[in-house]
């Protein structure tokens, strides 16, 4: 209220913040250079390969002042209190995967992206020889947050979260897969990790079913490799009026560019 700040370089606790620094890249307000300081700064400060985790904000609140508020009176490492808050990690899949695109050179985020995902997705998570143990609850719903502080480090919180399995529902098909879906359009701007070299998508709209395969491959080899299916060819970015589209088909997305003539 006072206009103190809240998080900042200059502060003991909550140094930095998961949100403000991949919203930087989601809103598209920073300059692009100023976007990838920003999740590498998070990749640096906010990630714990060791527990699989992406906390919110680090250092946790505990004696800040003014205090914090509702954030504040959590215990430290549980949920927005430097936990990993799902809803801001999957905001922060997306971020990494939006610069992948943006950036071709940027070759290994298609990587964090989907590493990211491992660590929000229950299945993953409970299914790991080490991260699972600690986990502890339900594999096929996604938590709401996970703590990050000990003895707790890895333990799921609030289960049964919707609103964060909705986003990390978009962040599998909007950001991973790259699918782009318009009331009139639709197009693929995919963001595979490097060790898939297929990954298909059906779409299901008006009762018609529409599959879509991205294949690192040409042009002409993705078609040639989908020929069984009658694939119709749809390059990246491409856009695909789907109204129009009045028969079930299949359309192949090849993710290799053609060499220069």
């Amino acid at each position: 209220d006072d206009g103190t700040p809240l998080g900042s370089s200059r502060s003991t606790e909550c140094r930095i913040d998961l949100i403000a620094q991949a919203w930087s890249v989601l809103s598209g307000a920073a300059p692009i250079d100023q976007q990838a300081r920003a999740m590498a700064s998070a990749e640096a400060r906010l990630f714990d390969e060791s527990a699989g985790l992406i906390r919110l904000l680090d250092p946790p609140l505990v004696h800040a002042h003014p205090n914090a508020g509702y954030i504040q009176a959590y215990p430290p490492g549980v949920r927005e209190n430097g936990g990993q808050y799902s809803h801001a990690a999957v905001w922060a899949l997306m971020a990494q995967a939006e610069l992948a695109t943006s950036q071709p050179d940027a070759h290994d985020r298609g990587d964090i992206a989907y590493r990211y995902f491992t660590y929000l997705s229950p299945a993953h998570r409970a299914a790991h020889p080490v991260h699972g143990v600690a986990y502890g609850i339900e594999p096929y719903v996604v938590a709401g947050d996970v703590y990050s502080q000990p003895p707790y480090v890895g333990r799921g919180g609030w289960s049964w979260y919707t609103g964060a399995a909705a986003w990390l529902h978009r962040g599998a098909v909007e950001s991973i897969f790259g699918l782009r879906l318009g009331a009139q359009q639709l197009s693929f701007t995919p963001c595979l990790p490097s060790h898939w070299p297929q990954a298909e998508l059906t779409l299901v709209r008006g009762g018609h079913r529409w599959r879509f395969i991205l294949i690192r491959a040409s042009a002409q080899a993705a078609l040639a490799a989908t020929a069984q299916w009658d694939a119709q060819l749809l390059r990246i970015a491409e856009a695909l009026p789907w109204p129009s589209l009045t028969t079930d088909a299949c359309f192949v997305v090849p993710l290799l560019a053609e060499p220069a003539p």
